[in-house]
């Protein structure tokens, strides 16, 4: 698979907040690991030139959710997806559109399930979350905090 191209992007330091960058993905099972790694270098990028506080509990969710989000476009949509990182509010939103319009629904708790709990972990770890169907298939975006508060929480404060 080739690299994913940003297609587009706004710069935090001449635009102030939020940082964002968008890529299409082709929609097979090698865009999870380079979505992952895309979310990584964002969200360090964020941290390095942008001087934006981003915790390693902040990434590595960001990093989970990236992977839930992108593995459920790869597995229930056909064809090409794209992907959205946008940092705001202490928060970085994790947008993945598809060109399935069918929106995912949690499947209620069972501990006996084996697979099927992305979107469970999504909501467990998520701030915020959104499914809405689009003109074409549907977008899904949860909003991940960037720091931990004090005694541990996660918060979504400041930008």
């Amino acid at each position: 698979m080739r690299e994913p191209e940003p297609l587009g992007e706004r710069d935090a330091a001449s635009a102030g907040c939020p940082l964002q960058i968008t890529v299409a993905l082709a929609g097979d099972g090698t865009d999870i690991a380079r979505a992952r790694h895309l979310a990584a270098d964002f969200l360090s990028r964020g941290r390095s030139e942008h001087a934006l506080a981003v915790s390693q509990r902040g990434m590595d969710l960001t990093q989970l959710v990236v992977s839930e989000l992108v593995t459920n476009a790869c597995k229930y949509a056909p064809g090409p997806a794209l992907m959205g990182l946008r940092i705001d509010g202490g928060a970085v939103e994790v947008t993945v559109w598809d060109s399935d319009p069918v929106l995912p629904v949690a499947r209620a708790a069972d501990a006996g399930r084996v697979g099927q709990h992305g979107l469970e972990i999504v909501m467990a770890v998520a701030q915020g979350f959104q499914a809405q169907r689009e003109p074409v298939g549907k977008r899904v975006t949860a909003r991940i905090p960037l720091t931990d508060a004090p005694g541990g929480r996660l918060d979504g404060s400041g930008c």
